[in-house]
């Protein structure tokens, strides 16, 4: 299999939840290329230190829209982003993008555990 790229991002009520997804698949992300939202990224780097991840700016400084021109560019094979739907967002246009982006370039997105389950599930082959 080739070397996937991957982008992980989560609201904030949700990091934890995706820090700990990544721990529990630590051994199947870590051959994977990895990009994460600055603050994703740290929670995610200090539960699962073998991974290599390069953090970008945060969400709201437009971490979101560096991983969107990095889908628009075909760099990002797919997407995990942990989304809160019961908390209001101060960038939801950027939000939207970004999971429009991945919907235009047909690029595969998890926006809650059980489909990042499902999803993650299919890199193990």
């Amino acid at each position: 299999m080739e070397k996937l790229t991957l982008a992980l991002v989560a609201h904030d009520a949700k990091k934890d939840d995706m820090a700990h997804f990544a721990a529990t698949h630590e051994a199947i992300l870590r051959p994977f290329t990895l990009f994460a939202t600055g603050t994703t990224g740290g929670r995610i780097m200090e539960r699962c230190p073998t991974l290599s991840i390069t953090r970008l700016k945060s969400g709201p400084l437009g971490g979101d829209q560096q991983i969107g021109a990095m889908i628009a560019e075909g760099k990002i094979d797919a997407l995990f982003f942990f989304v809160d739907p019961l908390s209001p967002h101060p960038h939801d246009v950027d939000v939207k993008a970004l999971m429009r982006l991945a919907l235009v370039y047909n690029i595969p997105m998890a926006l809650n555990l059980a489909t990042a389950e499902r999803l993650i599930a299919s890199f193990k082959d």
